[in-house]
């Protein structure tokens, strides 16, 4: 990477990392805390206050990354994060399930996935846009793990209203992020005419990437309504689920970093790819077989291993949307694909606590199981170059 490289990479990675944190840090500990408000009892609607955030960003990923294209990349990012502060600080205030449902909305109307990750392809030149991607995973990646450690720690001491002030504290740094430290906007062609979005939704290959991140999140989502519970029963206390956590998190990062951008160069991302899915979908039927008699051991390896496919997925996939995409209508096509990203989170959060309610884990790891088999065949026909142009589909 190129010094200007580097630091459009890290600072737009920051941008993601602060948002993240603030979402990641309520994750381990919501379905626990969410019972001591009134509305609590009802698991279904602890999985919508869970997961509603994804559907409103569902609803604005697409408006917020057509607008990037038109009006440029900051204004849009700077909006969202003020939403994000908002429906965080409506959150801490919330005296029920009910108002947690409308913070947590409130916090997905600030859709800036597709205008952060728009920007960070108009400033990476191809070659380098997957490592600049897996930046920004292995960022959220990060928060992600960090949260497991403090959330826990935090929510003793200050509970679910303080994690929420914490959040609001980390959108407003963000804001603070894009307006000095981000770095200016090249100049790129705004879109002529309307038909952008149409473009986008009949391209067979970026369609394919859509449908694969869709399903990814609602799978992570959905277990998240199982794991925990899980690996109380296997004997390892709530507070101290950070031990399992963290350590698989930290070796998916080691295996992915020896394999993801080597692979890539020799030309083997389709393998890659397929196999990362395929690591998904073991793990689901490996909890599935787990349901009935954990064994902690057992789910520390299949965390290590749904971490290390995850992190693959996360760092190719809107990489290559950035490739197949028209430069002037990169904001639209990354809408898409990050409004199905949000409707995946949606999907998993309210899925899987309607079938914690009804079925139990074994509903949720079954589920899972079959929608990652679904994927596996859908992505099965994409073909990469060896080289970092275009994918070929």
């Amino acid at each position: 990477m190129t010094a200007g490289e580097r630091r459009a990479s890290v600072s737009l990675a920051a941008i993601f990392a602060l948002r993240m944190l603030g979402l990641f840090l309520v994750l381990p500990v919501f379905a626990l805390e969410a019972r001591r408000y009134p509305g609590g009892d009802d698991s279904a609607l602890v999985g919508l206050a869970m997961g509603v955030y994804g559907l409103s960003q569902a609803l604005l990923q697409i408006p917020l990354g057509i607008a990037s294209d038109r009006w440029g990349r900051k204004p849009v990012i700077l909006l969202g994060l003020a939403l994000f502060a908002l429906g965080s600080a409506v959150a801490a205030w919330a005296p029920s399930v009910q108002w947690l449902v409308a913070g947590r909305a409130i916090q997905g109307a600030g859709a800036i996935s597709a205008a952060v990750t728009a920007f960070l392809a108009d400033v990476t030149r191809d070659s380098v846009r997957t490592k600049a991607m897996a930046l920004v995973g292995i960022s959220i990646a990060l928060m992600f793990a960090l949260s497991l450690v403090l959330a826990p720690l935090l929510a003793a001491q200050i509970g679910l209203r303080g994690l929420f002030l914490v959040t609001t504290a980390l959108a407003l740094t963000g804001m603070a992020t894009v307006a000095w430290v981000v770095p200016p906007e090249p100049a790129l062609p705004r879109p002529v005419g309307r038909g952008g979005l149409r473009q986008v939704l009949a391209h067979a290959g970026l369609l394919r990437l859509d449908f694969g991140v869709f399903v990814l999140h609602a799978v992570q989502l959905s277990m998240w309504m199982a794991v925990p519970a899980l690996l109380v029963q296997s004997g390892l206390a709530a507070p101290d689920h950070w031990q399992v956590y963290l350590p698989a998190v930290l070796i998916s990062f080691l295996i992915m970093g020896g394999l993801l951008f080597r692979l890539e160069r020799k030309g083997h991302l389709r393998l890659v790819f397929l196999v990362a899915i395929g690591l998904v979908l073991l793990v689901q039927l490996g909890f599935l077989a787990m349901a009935q008699s954990p064994s902690l051991a057992g789910a520390a390896l299949l965390l290590c291993l749904f971490f290390t496919g995850f992190n693959m997925l996360e760092a190719s996939q809107p990489s290559l949307v950035s490739r197949l995409a028209p430069p002037a209508h990169r904001g639209a096509a990354l809408g898409v694909y990050n409004t199905l990203q949000s409707l995946g989170f949606f999907a998993g959060g309210a899925g899987g606590g309607w079938l914690i309610k009804t079925q139990g884990g074994l509903g949720v790891f079954a589920a899972c199981a079959a929608l990652s088999a679904l994927w596996l065949l859908i992505a099965w026909p994409m073909q990469a170059p060896a080289s970092a142009g275009p994918v070929q589909h």
